[in-house]
């Protein structure tokens, strides 16, 4: 048994439209929200609910029904103070995860600087793609062993943050083993210009995880979907 993950996309041209129909397809939770009447009404008879308002504007953004999101993928890619503003807010309302597109090298310092976990330049063909990484990481990056182990590659669950793999015992309650984790950081050069990097890690028993890592899990594969079910249900 799995449990859905829910999304709010924003922003619903091309880009963001694909991500609503892709993560639908696979089983997600989808809230759509958009200031045009227009544009939601493409996608509100697939999503679980279309929103009109402006993300922009704090007040309206605080009413909306995210409480219980996942990930919040920021679709807009024509407006960047939008993009970065909305960013922002989201950031402020606590979504564990945003992702957030980005027209350009400085716009996307600015998006990671406000509180993007994932900044993405990315067209309507590359849609497809994030949106089945995101509705099921757990399927991602696989490398079958034998026909029940598997490599495979996760985002670390909240419940990681701060966690070493001592205290996690994954050993003892989920027979696996984390191999490496991959964790974006952040640099800065001469001009002071932030540059993001990422650094793999072999972590040892006092590897101090945080919870947008992406780690590889070796173990069965039924022990695997184990740690995925119980980490949606620790949120």
């Amino acid at each position: 048994m799995s449990i859905k993950k829910n999304f709010v996309v924003i922003g619903l041209g091309a880009f963001g439209n694909k991500i609503c129909e892709i993560l639908t397809e696979g089983g997600g939770n989808v809230i759509a929200i958009d200031k045009n009447a227009d544009t939601l009404d493409k996608v509100k008879n697939f999503v679980s609910a279309a929103i009109l308002i402006d993300t922009t504007n704090e007040g309206d953004l605080l009413k909306a029904p995210l409480d219980d999101i996942d990930i919040a993928i920021v679709a807009i890619g024509d407006n960047i103070e939008a993009s970065i503003l909305t960013t922002t807010l989201l950031k402020q309302r606590g979504i564990p995860y945003i992702v957030a597109r980005t027209i350009s090298p400085l716009h996307a310092t600015v998006l990671r600087r406000v509180g993007a976990n994932e900044v993405l330049n990315i067209e309507v063909s590359s849609a497809t793609s994030l949106a089945r990484r995101l509705v099921a990481p757990d399927r991602t990056n696989s490398i079958a062993i034998t026909e029940d182990v598997t490599i495979r590659e996760i985002i670390a669950p909240k419940f990681f943050d701060d966690k070493t793999i001592d205290d996690l015992a994954l050993r003892d309650k989920f027979n696996l083993k984390i191999i490496a984790a991959v964790r974006t950081e952040i640099d800065i050069d001469s001009a002071g210009n932030s540059i993001p990097k990422k650094k793999l890690y072999y972590p040892d028993n006092i590897f101090t995880f945080k919870s947008a890592d992406r780690i590889f899990v070796l173990g069965k594969n039924h022990d695997i979907k184990e740690l995925i079910f119980t980490s949606e249900n620790l949120k």
